[in-house]
This record gives C-alpha cells, sequence and structure tokens, in this order.
C-alpha cells in the first residue's frame, strides 16, 4: 500500500513540475525565436553576410536588425550567450520549406511489387508477365515472383524452380537474383533486385519526360512557323 501512494505521488508531482515549466515560458515549438521574443542580456551577432560581429547587448543586435530592415533570428539557443543572425526570416522559411519540398520529391522509397506465375504458363502470359517484371525493375521496384502449385502440380516443382530460373535469365540484364527460389507452402518464392538504384531511376524517367515534352513543343512551333499553301489561281474565261 506504501509503494502504491509513494508511485502515485512521484507521478502527480512530475505531472506538476510539466505544468510548471510551461508557465514558466518553456516552449514545445521547433520555431526558433526572433526579435522582441529573444530574452537574454546578450547575444553573439552575426551579420547578414555570415561575418561575426561578436557579442553585443541584446538591445544593440536588435537596433541593427531595425537599421537593416531585418529579423533578429536565434540560431543557436543553447550556446552561451546564445548565437543570432541577421536574416530575412520571411524568406529564410520560404526557402527552406521549398529545399524539403524537393527532397521529399526525390526522395527514393523501396517498393516490392509482386507477380505470379503458374507452372504451365502459356508463352503469351509468359511474355506479358516478364514485360510488366522488366517495367518494374527499369523503375529500380524489386520484384517478389511467386510460382502457384494446384493440385498436382505441387509434386513437381522443378517445374516452378526451373520458370523462375528462365525469367531470372531472361531480366539479367535489369536484376539480378536477391532471394533464391525457396518453397512456401503451396507456392515458390523469388525476390528479383534492379540493378538501378530508384533515384537513378527517378532521374531518367523525369529526363525523358522532359525530352518528350521538349519534342512536342518543338513540333508544335515548326508547325506554326511552316507557311500555309498559296491559294491556286483559276484562270478566268475572257
Amino acid at each position: 500500500m506504501f509503494w502504491l501512494g509513494w508511485s502515485h505521488n512521484r507521478r502527480y508531482a512530475a505531472g506538476c513540475q510539466s505544468v510548471a515549466w510551461c508557465y514558466r515560458g518553456g516552449s514545445i515549438s521547433a520555431e526558433p525565436r526572433i526579435n522582441d521574443r529573444i530574452r537574454v542580456p546578450e547575444v553573439r551577432l552575426v551579420g547578414p553576410s555570415g561575418e561575426q560581429v561578436g557579442i553585443v547587448p541584446l538591445a544593440k543586435a536588435l537596433e541593427l536588425a531595425q537599421e537593416y530592415d531585418l529579423d533578429l533570428v536565434e540560431v543557436a539557443a543553447n550556446a552561451r550567450p546564445p548565437v543570432c543572425k541577421l536574416m530575412d526570416y520571411g524568406k529564410f522559411k520560404y526557402e527552406s520549406a521549398m529545399k524539403a519540398r524537393e527532397a521529399r520529391k526525390n526522395q527514393a522509397h523501396t517498393v516490392i511489387k509482386e507477380m505470379k506465375l503458374r507452372p504451365k504458363i502459356d508463352p503469351h502470359d509468359y511474355d506479358t508477365k516478364k514485360g510488366h517484371v522488366v517495367r518494374f525493375l527499369k523503375q529500380g521496384d524489386k520484384v517478389k515472383i511467386t510460382i502457384m502449385f494446384r493440385g498436382r502440380e505441387q509434386s513437381r516443382p522443378e517445374l516452378g524452380f526451373r520458370l523462375l530460373q528462365r525469367l531470372a535469365s531472361d531480366v539479367e540484364d535489369l536484376g539480378f537474383i536477391e532471394s533464391n527460389p525457396k518453397q512456401d507452402g503451396r507456392n515458390m518464392i523469388m525476390v528479383l533486385g534492379p540493378h538501378k538504384k530508384k533515384t537513378e531511376a527517378m532521374a531518367e524517367a523525369r529526363e525523358a519526360q522532359a525530352a518528350r515534352k521538349a519534342d512536342r513543343t518543338g513540333a508544335k512551333v515548326q508547325a506554326e512557323d511552316e507557311p500555309a499553301d498559296a491559294p491556286v489561281e483559276t484562270p478566268s474565261e475572257s
């Protein structure tokens, strides 16, 4: 009983301390303090071009910010004294957001595609399935190949193994066997990995798209520049 009471009191005291910390001005925001929100007697000031101004009183730093028509931004709050820089904070936030957006756009996510085949697949279906595997590998994605056995086919696992080996050989220029064929219940599974990294595939796709767009634009301009056929004059009867 004593232990339960002591544990409860500890949690209650910790909660009170957290609340008190918030009311003392503790911030949970990731945004840096700027201008009048900076509450220290002096700062280590960095100029607009990155030059070191030195340690100056906060009032002097704010005066310089007003003189340059810039913001005083706290860039290293844990330093003693804190480091502040003169900058256009609105422009800085916009450029940071654009960089983050571009980074997310170029970020490569590993994707595992799946393709299912039957051991006695006909040639036309095999070519279709292989075409999908080729497309996935060109995009820089991994491909999980599953051979599905039914009925008596389960007693002939070599059929599935030979099919997987054939497929791997047909696409060896684009991918490699990352996980060797293995039996999993009624299925046999193999994983192919692309030779090309996802980022490289994405970059090539963007370049190809830009080239196609340029070709279409050039063809359109050429068509507009071509003169229209001159009208044919019909001789009048005298």
